[in-house]
């Protein structure tokens, strides 16, 4: 986040832009707390379940911004939404069951993987409906720019209390910080809060959904994670229940 906040905040100043009022400033502040929790958590599930795993799990966010339309705003869902809703909980039932029950010490730390990454999802939610309504407002680099100052505090904050070392890492640890700083969080989340502008964040949460499948299959040559039949039938499922959500009625 500090990489990509080296790019944002010059970029941002040089550049200029409208100015926000303050509560919209304060949102953009919170929208990137929200986010910091979510990689905060995310980040940690990774080491205690599997990619394919996490990052199905981390990806319900759909279903929670759904839900914070109906209660939050007040937009009663459609009956497709419970229909989706219950299809995407028993894929995510079925992922953890098959985690809980793995043969092997690795058993018992899936679950704690697995509820990390499930509570990510809501803060992942929180982070796009934030977003959602502040573009409103402000233009996407000035949000972007707040929301990674609002981020970088966060991570720091946790950082500093947790006693996490921020410096004597390998250069290769230092280039891969780098890729993350400049492609997924610079690149890739520049590119959301710009779609964020434009669609509803029921709508945009549902394309970034193409990683699922993707982090999955890159899991196997890369990180050596076999795909399971549970995980496949439980993605399905989440999948299944997150389009229905969605589907625009006929």
């Amino acid at each position: 986040m500090l990489i990509a906040a080296a790019v944002l905040v010059p970029w941002r100043l040089v550049r200029g832009g409208k100015a926000a009022d303050r509560r919209a400033v304060l949102l953009a502040l919170l929208g990137g707390a929200f986010f910091a929790v979510d990689i905060g958590l995310f980040n940690t599930a990774v080491l205690r379940t599997s990619v394919a795993t996490a990052t199905l799990l981390a990806n319900n966010a759909p279903i929670f911004v759904g839900l914070a339309t109906w209660l939050v705003f007040r937009k009663r869902p459609r009956a497709s939404f419970w229909a989706g809703l219950a299809l995407a909980l028993a894929g995510c039932a079925l992922i953890v069951a098959a985690d809980v029950f793995s043969i092997g010490p690795s058993g018992a730390a899936d679950i704690k993987g697995d509820i990390l990454a499930l509570t990510c999802a809501i803060f992942w939610a929180a982070y796009m409906l934030t977003t959602e309504h502040v573009r409103a407002d402000m233009d996407t680099l000035t949000f972007s720019t707040l929301a990674v100052v609002g981020s970088v505090l966060t991570l720091l904050v946790v950082c500093l209390v947790l006693g996490l070392p921020l410096t004597g890492y390998s250069g290769r640890t230092w280039a891969a910080l780098a890729g993350l700083g400049l492609i997924s969080q610079l690149a890739a989340y520049f590119a959301l809060v710009y779609a964020l502008g434009h669609l509803p964040a029921t709508l945009t949460s549902v394309g970034v959904l193409a990683q699922v499948p993707l982090t999955a299959l890159l899991a196997v040559p890369m990180l050596g994670e076999p795909i399971s039949l549970p995980q496949v039938a439980g993605g399905i499922l989440v999948l299944a229940g997150i389009y229905v959500v969605n589907r625009p009625p006929r």
